[in-house]
């Protein structure tokens, strides 16, 4: 019997802009969603301007739940779309 864990696959992104990458970050994190985590954040600077513009994408973390089956063909079977397996162990 195998036991796995699985978990929705979500991201979302939002852009923020700033003068300062400890800003952009402060920006980014105060308007992250409830059960998602700042994942990956490029930073690009216009021409002639100081102003960061930042594109943070937020990947889902919550809702984790465990499923059940007798082989890895059967577990894999029982993943819904939208959500990924993140971890196998035995019974």
């Amino acid at each position: 019997m195998l036991i796995g864990t699985i978990r929705p696959i979500e991201t979302r992104t939002i852009e923020v802009e700033a003068h300062s990458l400890a800003e952009a970050h402060e920006l980014l994190k105060a308007q992250c969603p409830p059960g998602f985590e700042l994942a990956n954040t490029p930073v690009t600077m216009g021409k002639g301007t100081t102003l960061l513009t930042a594109v943070g994408t937020f990947v889902r973390r919550d809702g984790a739940r465990d499923i059940e089956a007798a082989d890895r063909a059967a577990l894999d079977a029982q993943i819904p779309d939208g959500w990924a397996l993140i971890t196998v162990r035995g019974s």
